[in-house]
């Protein structure tokens, strides 16, 4: 599980595969992140692109948490284009979250929803 800095970005990569939604998470740098996980050791913001390679005009309208009173994140911000989402971690609570993106496209009016990355917060302190 990679670990964040202050700040982070993460690519969320969608692919069609025999015509259904593929998710796959990277570095801007094109490094592979399995699963989208990352473990937070301080308090900071974690960003979460949107590559969009289906053709279906997918955009990000929020993020759904099985657990949102954890106090894992503390915050989540949508672009108004919806290509990016913000998290932001405190890093007060120790734990893990997990959560799913949730998508609209252009094809249809159904939602689209990710597979469940998740975020672990060790604070330091």
């Amino acid at each position: 599980m990679p670990t964040t800095q202050a700040a982070s970005l993460i690519q969320v990569v969608v692919n069609l595969e025999n015509g259904e939604p593929v998710f796959s998470y990277q570095t801007t740098g094109g490094q592979p992140l399995p699963n989208g996980d990352v473990a937070v050791t301080e308090a900071g913001t974690i960003t979460y692109q949107l590559v969009d390679n289906t053709g279906k005009g997918l955009k990000f309208v929020g993020v759904g948490f099985t657990t949102p009173f954890d106090g894992i994140i503390d915050a989540i911000t949508v672009s108004s284009d919806g290509q990016l989402v913000q998290m932001l971690d405190m890093d007060r609570s120790a734990g893990t979250t997990k959560f799913q993106f949730v998508l609209t496209n252009t094809a249809n009016t159904l939602l689209v929803l990710s597979p469940d990355p998740q975020v672990r917060n060790s604070p330091s302190n």
